[in-house]
């Protein structure tokens, strides 16, 4: 798994670093056919502060890209939004592969 953590207007502290790893560990362990990562938080310059604060994911997965973003007034408050967010979107990508047909018992019993 390739990861990537970029500020921009920001420096990358490496307890945001961590932070952001330990929220990525659970979604990582609902699925981990996890190809790339890309995870860019940002400072804005803008009058609203409770919008200021941006989290961004692009998590490439086999068959699919799943982007996530969400802005708050704490950056913090941000990652974990945004990585509920994720995990729910990733549990929904994992269903979707998943096969749910089952053959009825009728066609097993004809077909022996």
């Amino acid at each position: 798994m390739n990861l990537t953590i970029s500020g921009h207007h920001l420096e990358v502290t490496p307890a945001l670093r961590e932070y952001v790893l330990t929220k990525l560990d659970r979604v990582t362990r609902h699925f981990d056919q996890v190809v790339d990562v890309n995870v860019l938080l940002t400072v804005e310059k803008q009058k609203e502060k409770e919008r200021r604060q941006k989290a961004e994911v692009t998590l490439h997965v086999k068959g699919r890209d799943i982007y996530v973003e969400h802005a708050s007034e704490d950056l913090y408050a941000a990652i974990d939004t945004l990585m509920d967010k994720l995990d729910r979107q990733v549990m929904r990508h994992k269903d979707r592969l998943q096969n749910h047909h089952h053959d009825s018992q009728k066609r097993t019993d004809a077909s022996a």
